[in-house]
């Protein structure tokens, strides 16, 4: 449920970052976030197994850090703890190896206080790889209004990048733990079928890339998992018409070019398992 129009706007942020493994970088986060011009309301940090002393270190030196320990259940389960704990009505995520700019917040908060109606707001971004500036590709290009089309190839919304009004979870629903990757492409999908969201076309953080510990290097075939997002959104998510044809039609296009791939490698049962799954969606005229 939206807020209402009439309530005055509030300003007040919960931060999330999850972080396993990363005490090299994750100061570096944190102190972004507490040097930010608008103060947060709480800054969440979810400790998801790690073996380096990541909490105890935490625990010392950031006292004013609400601190969640737990087993290693990955990055949706780590951030969904937090959002679940969360007061703040607004939720801004930052990844442990990123890092804001000190008006990040207060330039979106400004920006969503001046649309009321909007409640998703992501930024610009300064991407580094290898310790060097590096420009995103074309097809990485960030935008605002009605972007669901716009989010069907590839993530387009950096999860560092946004600002969620707490509504918009009990709405479309928190992030999916079954999925090891990819799961803030399928959060953005669900968000971006329902409503518009708000771009500040401003770089407001710095994104890390080149990690070997990163989702991307650790799942190469990152598809497998889009296929899962778009095929439940398909399944379980309301859509128009146009969405519906739209989302179908970047399924089967994953879909062909995956399992192409798959055949090329000789992994023929990894095809004939997802055409298993996928009979539902799939007609005779798109079976592979």
């Amino acid at each position: 449920m939206q807020p209402s129009p009439n309530a005055p706007f509030s300003r007040s942020v919960s931060v999330i970052i999850p972080t396993h493994n990363r005490w090299t970088s994750l100061p570096t986060a944190i102190e972004s976030v507490l040097d930010q011009t608008h103060p947060v309301h709480e800054l969440f940090v979810v400790d998801d197994g790690s073996t380096d002393g990541t909490a105890d270190k935490v625990a010392q030196r950031y006292p004013s850090v609400r601190l969640i320990r737990q087993d290693n259940h990955g990055v949706s389960h780590a951030r969904n703890r937090a959002i679940e704990k969360a007061t703040g009505d607004w939720i801004a995520l930052l990844d442990s190896d990123d890092r804001w700019y000190p008006a990040k917040l207060s330039r979106q908060l400004d920006a969503l206080q001046a649309a009321p109606r909007l409640r998703l707001c992501h930024c610009d971004e300064h991407w580094l790889r290898n310790g060097k500036r590096v420009n995103p590709r074309h097809k990485h290009r960030k935008q605002g209004g009605d972007i669901f089309e716009h989010c069907l190839p590839l993530c387009c919304i950096s999860p560092s990048a946004v600002l969620i009004h707490r509504s918009l979870f009990d709405d479309v629903g928190l992030f999916d733990e079954s999925l090891p990757a990819c799961e803030d492409y399928d959060l953005w999908l669900r968000i971006c079928a329902r409503e518009p969201v708000l771009y500040v076309d401003e770089a407001l953080l710095e994104k890390t890339g080149g990690h070997a510990d990163q989702l991307s290097q650790r799942y190469p075939a990152m598809d497998q998992y889009r296929l899962q997002a778009l095929a439940a959104l398909l399944r379980e998510h309301a859509l128009t018409e146009s969405q519906r044809q739209q989302t179908q039609a970047m399924f089967r296009q994953k879909l062909t070019i995956f399992c192409n791939g798959a055949r090329k490698r000789g992994r023929s049962d990894t095809v004939e398992t997802l055409l298993l799954a996928y009979a539902d969606l799939l007609d005779s005229e798109h079976i592979l």
